[in-house]
């Protein structure tokens, strides 16, 4: 038997990943609740031994997951994500990277097409309103040339609620914001992008108010075809 072939690989963490793991830990054993707030950045960062650039990474990765939120007056604290969950999305936010981007959308795609079909199908009064808030607020930041990369994540977030399928929410909470900050390191959007993108979304929600699940599901194939054919072409 060669003992080499047993040998594998070491992965060595990054100091961002690390402290999600001790964050995750402190969630998961009830040391950290729902509501509790974090301490400033700057103690985490003595407590980490570590420098406040990866504390403001890690508690950016987290918000953007919807684990953690900042809010200006009360600081950071924990959200009320179900704890039975959180677990396996904290592992899946260490593990994705740049090597899974094909993969994240088309899963994205799938998940998408289905979530806004059934958003058609299941949506609420105030689902609509929420949508056409959401559209507004990125539609305003589009028009004052301001980051509205937030704005599109929660326009698409807000469809798969309105899907009423907490499944398809929790998954998509994990694989959109890593598309989408791979989308801004490569600049791949480009000029007239943003507008472009306000139309289709607006095309989506038109469908969805309608009730007509066939158009919103083509709505959405529409929408995500650049991204897709974009990562069929794209080496990490």
């Amino acid at each position: 038997m060669n003992i080499l072939h047993s040998f594998k690989e070491i992965e060595v963490e990054s100091p961002v990943d690390q402290i999600i793991k001790q964050i995750r830990n402190s969630i998961i054993s009830g040391e950290l609740n729902p509501g509790d707030r974090l301490p400033s950045e700057r103690k985490l960062s003595e407590l980490f031994g570590i420098g406040r650039t990866y504390v403001r990474d890690a508690i950016k990765k987290l918000e953007f997951y919807g684990i953690l939120k900042t809010h200006p007056q009360s600081g950071t604290v924990v959200a009320g994500v179900d704890i039975t969950a959180i677990e396996g999305l904290i592992s899946n936010v260490i593990k994705l990277n740049e090597d899974d981007f094909s993969n994240l959308v088309e899963t994205r795609v799938l998940m998408e097409n289905y979530a806004c079909a059934q958003a058609a199908i299941r949506r609420t009064t105030r689902d609509i309103a929420d949508l056409e808030n959401v559209l507004d607020s990125y539609r305003e930041r589009v028009e004052q040339n301001l980051p509205c990369v937030q704005e599109d994540f929660n326009f698409h977030l807000r469809i798969a609620e309105a899907s009423q399928n907490k499944v398809v929410k929790s998954l998509l909470l994990i694989i959109i914001p890593d598309i989408l900050e791979i989308y801004q390191k490569l600049n791949v959007c480009g000029e007239g992008r943003s507008q472009k993108s306000i139309d289709e979304h607006r095309a989506i929600l038109d469908c969805i108010i309608k009730q007509d699940a066939a158009g919103a599901k083509e709505a959405m194939k529409i929408h995500l075809q650049d991204v897709l054919d974009f990562s069929l072409s794209y080496k990490g």
